[in-house]
C-alpha cells in the first residue's frame, strides 16, 4: 500500500511539473514578445496573436506597427528560443542516458563543435569550394559527419563502449575547435570582412530569427521527440548499463548508433539557425531527472518544456542587460551553465551522483 501511494504522489509531482513548465513557458513567450527597445502591453501582445491565428477577428488596441513589431520580429524569435533550448535538452537527455554520464552534452561529444565548424567554414570560405552550401545545411552536416567519425572511433572488436565514446568525442570536440579557431583568425585576415558574423554566431544568437527559420527546427524537435518518447523503455535500460539492456532483448550497437543519429539531427538542425549555445543540454535534464526521476517517459517531455523555458528567459535577459544593445545569448547559458558544471563536478568527487 505505502509502495502504491508513494507512485501515486509521484505520478502527481510529475503532471504537476509539466503544468507549472506548459504555463511558466507560454508566459514567458508572451513576456519575451512585450519587452524590448518599444514595449508592448502582454493583453495586447496575447489579443494581436489570437487574432492572426484564430479564423475570426479578435479585437484590439494595438497599431499596425505594434502588431508588424510583434508578429514579423520578436514572436518568431521568441518561438525559435524555446524550440533550441528544448532539443538541446532532449539531446542532452539522450546523450547522458546513452553513455550513463550526468556530465554529457551535445558539446561533449563533439556535435555542435561539428556544426560549428562546418558553418563556420561556409561563412569564412564563401569565396571558394563552401559556397554552394548553406550555413544551416553546412551545420547539419558537420554535425552528423561528427556523430559518424566518433562512433566509428569509439568501436573496439564491433562493439561501442561509453568510455570510449565519451573520449572520442571530447578529442573530436578539440580538435574541430581548433579548426574553427583557425577559422576565425583567417576571417581577420586583410580582405575578410566577416569576422563580426562569425563571432555572433559563435557566440549564439537568435537576434536574425524569422518565420523562415522556425518551422524545419520546430517538425524536426517534435518527431524526434516523440520518436524517443516511444524509445523510453530503450533509455531506461541504457541507464541500467549494456549488458542488463541486452538481456532485456535491446540491440544495444544498433540503438545507441539511432539514439546518437537523432540528436546529431537535433543539434545539427538548432545549431544551423541559432549559432553555437551551450550548456542547456547538460543542466536541464540533470535538473529535470531531480524532479521527476529517471524514466525517460517524463525526462524527455519535461526536459524540452524546461529547456525552452530556459532559453526564453535567457534571451529576455540578454536583451535588457545592457539595452538597447544585446548580448548574444550563447554567453549567458555559459555564464549559468559553468558552475552548474563544476557543482556537479564536486558531487560526483564525493560519490553523491
Amino acid at each position: 500500500m505505502t509502495t502504491v501511494r508513494v507512485e501515486a504522489r509521484s505520478a502527481r509531482r510529475r503532471r504537476l511539473t509539466v503544468i507549472v513548465l506548459t504555463v511558466a513557458a507560454l508566459t514567458a513567450v508572451v513576456l519575451s514578445v512585450a519587452v524590448g527597445s518599444v514595449t508592448i502591453d502582454p493583453t495586447r501582445v496575447v489579443t494581436i496573436i489570437l487574432d492572426k491565428i484564430t479564423p475570426w477577428p479578435v479585437p484590439c488596441a494595438a497599431s499596425d506597427v505594434q502588431a508588424r513589431i510583434i508578429w514579423d520580429f520578436r514572436l518568431p524569435r521568441a518561438l525559435l528560443g524555446f524550440v533550441v533550448g528544448a532539443a538541446l535538452a532532449v539531446a542532452g537527455a539522450v546523450l547522458q542516458a546513452v553513455v550513463r554520464n550526468p556530465l554529457a552534452d551535445p558539446y561533449v561529444f563533439g556535435v555542435s563543435s561539428g556544426a560549428s565548424a562546418a558553418a563556420v567554414a561556409v561563412l569564412t570560405l564563401a569565396a571558394g569550394v563552401f559556397s554552394f552550401v548553406s550555413v544551416p545545411l553546412a551545420a547539419f552536416l558537420g554535425a552528423l559527419a561528427t556523430t559518424l567519425i566518433v562512433f566509428a572511433l569509439a568501436q573496439r572488436r564491433g562493439r561501442v563502449t561509453p568510455g570510449r565514446l565519451v573520449l572520442a568525442g571530447v578529442a573530436m570536440s578539440y580538435l574541430l575547435s581548433a579548426v574553427t579557431s583557425y577559422l576565425v583568425l583567417r576571417s581577420t585576415l586583410p580582405g575578410q570582412s566577416n569576422v563580426g558574423q562569425v563571432l555572433s554566431w559563435l557566440s549564439g544568437s537568435l537576434a536574425a530569427a524569422d518565420w523562415d527559420d522556425l518551422g524545419i527546427p520546430a517538425v524536426v524537435l517534435v518527431v524526434a521527440t516523440v520518436l524517443l518518447v516511444l524509445l523510453a523503455r530503450v533509455l531506461n535500460a541504457f541507464l541500467i548499463g549494456d549488458e542488463t539492456a541486452t538481456s532485456l532483448g535491446v540491440d544495444v550497437g544498433r540503438m545507441r548508433l539511432v539514439l546518437f543519429l537523432v540528436t546529431s539531427l537535433l543539434v545539427g538542425v538548432v545549431v544551423a539557425v541559432s549559432g553555437a549555445i551551450g550548456f542547456v543540454g547538460l543542466v536541464v535534464p540533470h535538473a529535470v531527472r531531480m524532479v521527476v526521476g529517471s524514466d525517460h517517459r517524463w525526462v524527455l517531455p519535461v526536459s524540452a518544456l524546461a529547456g525552452g523555458l530556459l532559453l526564453v528567459v535567457v534571451d529576455i535577459i540578454a536583451r535588457l542587460i545592457i539595452a538597447p544593445s544585446e548580448l548574444p545569448v550563447g554567453l549567458l547559458t555559459a555564464a549559468i551553465g559553468a558552475p552548474f558544471f563544476l557543482w556537479m563536478l564536486r558531487r560526483q568527487s564525493r560519490g553523491e551522483a
